[in-house]
């Protein structure tokens, strides 16, 4: 079988990968033989060989976002403002030219990075069936290792949208499981679904060996309307009605207490930090995430860089007086919560240290530099800067020239 050689030369251990593995770890360089691939990691004196980047909770239809997406008018003034001026209308614009650009574009440039697993949370009301699959075709494309979902809710179409949502996830998570993706039963936020589809979403999530990936008390308007339906909080909803299987992922957690975030940990239940999402739709700093030892990090639809996450997390919890945020080792710890998220979606160990049985998703870059190879799966993504799944400047223009088609069908507020 042939393999992908990471030659350390003199100044690093070289890795040998066999299949989607890391296989060996020598002190000395392994000569090539037929059909290895042979990969230049001894440029620079500065050269590291590192686990890739995580993103722990994301919206890969956002990738578009950036390409002159227009302001909200009136310009919004909280949370629920900013969905329903402007995440909400992007989603129910999305067709397939657009989500599949958005998506390639994302996947991309998350690659590029040095990111290589990415945990997607999705939603277009108006292209529900089949949403995944585009998503999961980009990701095999370009060789991103991907968990998706749709977030099932009822704020378009009621019960029956819901239902919708969650046979898209059913029928993803029974269809397309593969070395690098897999599915998972998905809610958009409990204050968009009723106590009937949270608890259908938690039987499904059984009944499939799947967990559940939903917001959970991202703004203050999530408490406040499980309070109304006779709840403590949105955590407590989601367990009351079944669907917090271990190894489901709430992301967010703003405005949960010490106390609740203590639950989810002991029931075996990810949080997800966001923190430039969090800043950017001002609704608070998720202070007692530090209470639970199960804590990952995610960009919420932000570029799924997770360098400037890293540092976001630094700034801002100094900014809240979060004593983990003065930390570097408290930081890098959050970051590597993902590595143990996806170690256990794909029975596998991610992280650090790299050695022998660990998977081969991979990044070899000089110092902070940008990444010089890329491996997803022992597969080579980047070789030498170049994405080598699709031509990055195809891409870029198949983006350009999708976003304008889809800030029209956004139409006025």
């Amino acid at each position: 079988m042939s393999r992908v050689i990471l030659d350390g030369g003199e100044g690093l251990p070289t890795y040998v990968v066999v299949g989607e593995r890391v296989v060996d770890v020598c002190a000395e360089p392994v000569e090539a033989r037929v059909g290895d691939k042979r990969l230049d990691c001894a440029w620079d004196e500065h050269v590291t060989v590192r686990p890739g980047n995580i993103n722990a909770h994301t919206h890969v239809y956002s990738g578009l976002a950036p390409l002159g997406m227009p302001a909200p008018q009136p310009p919004p003034r909280a949370f629920l403002q900013i969905l329903e001026r402007v995440w909400w209308r992007l989603d129910r614009a999305l067709d397939r030219e657009t989500l599949r650009a958005a998506a390639r574009l994302y996947l991309a440039e998350a690659l590029l990075s040095g990111t290589t697993a990415i945990l997607d949370h999705h939603e277009s009301p108006e292209l529900i069936e089949g949403s995944l699959d585009i998503l999961a075709d980009a990701a095999e494309e370009l060789g991103m290792r991907l968990v998706t979902c749709y977030g099932a809710t009822e704020r378009n179409g009621g019960p029956e949208e819901a239902r919708r949502g969650l046979d898209e996830c059913a029928r993803f998570v029974r269809e397309r499981r593969s070395r690098i993706v897999r599915g998972m039963v998905g809610l958009h936020a409990s204050f968009t679904v009723s106590d009937a589809t949270i608890r259908r979403a938690g039987e499904l999530a059984h009944e499939l060996e799947v967990p559940v990936h939903v917001h959970v008390a991202e703004d203050a308007a999530d408490v406040a309307d499980a309070r109304e339906r006779g709840y403590e909080g949105p955590l407590e909803r989601l367990f009351a009605l079944g669907c917090a299987p271990p190894g489901s992922i709430f992301a967010h957690g703003v405005h949960l207490q010490e106390q609740q975030v203590r639950h989810a940990d002991e029931a075996g239940v990810w949080l997800v930090h966001n923190p430039r999402s969090n800043e950017g739709n001002r609704v608070g700093y998720a202070r007692f995430l530090a209470a639970s030892a199960r804590v990952a990090l995610g960009t919420d639809g932000y570029p799924a860089d997770m360098r400037a996450e890293r540092a976001a997390l630094a700034r801002i919890g100094g900014e809240h007086g979060d004593p983990c945020a003065a930390d570097p080792w408290l930081i890098e710890q959050r970051a590597a919560g993902g590595f143990r998220l996806m170690g256990e979606r794909f029975a596998g160990r991610f992280g650090s240290p790299v050695g022998p049985g660990s998977f081969a998703d991979l990044v070899v870059s000089s110092g902070d530099g940008p990444p010089h190879h890329v491996l997803v799966a022992g597969r080579v993504v980047v070789d030498e800067g170049i994405l080598i799944g699709a031509n990055i400047a195809a891409i870029h223009a198949e983006a350009a020239a999708q976003a304008p088609r889809l800030w029209q069908a956004m139409g006025a507020p």
